[in-house]
């Protein structure tokens, strides 16, 4: 095992504090990926990411800038690649979303409490007018990065369109992370710390959210009842 090899591990290690938890063997074993098949390595982990969003981009990207700084590629296959792996996970929850189709979403919301056929028509019209901004700006927050490509396909949105934005919006988002932990060095978790914020405010506002709506659907329901 080669210097920089023990270097990277040591780093993976040191963004969860010694702790041997699955985040930490996610980290090795994104970077044993690319220390085996170079930059593809990247690409691959940040296609199961979009897949698999607790597989955070926030430690698959800085360890490909990190690598790259180590001269195993070059920062800019690091970027292409990650890209390429961004668009390639997009598409395939986006053909997830277009197999899923806004028929078969409506007579699933039929059958689920406190939902209903109108709130998927609801979505896709929404999204008819505003998917191409929420995709563009989708690709730069954290989980909302990975599932904002199943409306669109569930809208049909043009493949060209939605390619172009997936790109798009993935390249300014790996571009700052890959370079964070190119320039960063061994420092690369400290922008972690940052992503972390982020992502606790996302989720706070989704669980703000979602208890909103059932707070609102369970009153419409009980005032119903006592109408009727």
């Amino acid at each position: 095992m080669t210097d920089s090899t023990l270097t990277l591990r040591g780093a993976s290690a040191d963004s969860s504090s010694g702790d041997q938890s699955w985040l930490t063997s996610l980290a090795d074993w994104t970077v044993s990926l690319m220390e085996i098949i170079g930059p593809i390595g990247a690409g691959l982990a940040i296609a199961l990411e979009n897949l698999f969003p607790p597989l955070p981009s926030e430690v698959v990207l800085p360890m490909a800038g990190l690598t790259a700084s180590r001269g195993s590629f070059t920062l800019f296959e690091a970027l292409l690649w990650t890209t390429l792996g961004s668009v390639v996970g997009a598409f395939a929850l986006y053909g997830l979303g277009r197999w899923l189709g806004a028929a078969r979403l409506r007579a699933i919301a039929a059958k689920v409490p406190l939902l209903h056929p109108e709130d998927v028509d609801r979505t896709v019209a929404w999204f008819e007018r505003h998917g191409g901004k929420a995709v563009f700006f989708g690709r730069m927050v954290p989980i909302f990065r990975s599932l904002i490509s199943i409306p669109a396909g569930v809208a049909k949105m043009p493949l060209w369109r939605f390619g172009l934005l997936t790109a798009a919006g993935s390249l300014i988002w790996n571009t700052i992370f890959v370079l964070a932990g190119y320039l960063l060095g061994e420092n690369w978790h400290v922008i972690e710390q940052y992503a972390d914020v982020l992502k606790y405010v996302v989720i706070v506002g989704v669980t703000v959210g979602v208890a909103w709506f059932f707070y609102v659907r369970v009153r419409s329901l009980l005032a119903s009842r006592r109408d009727a």
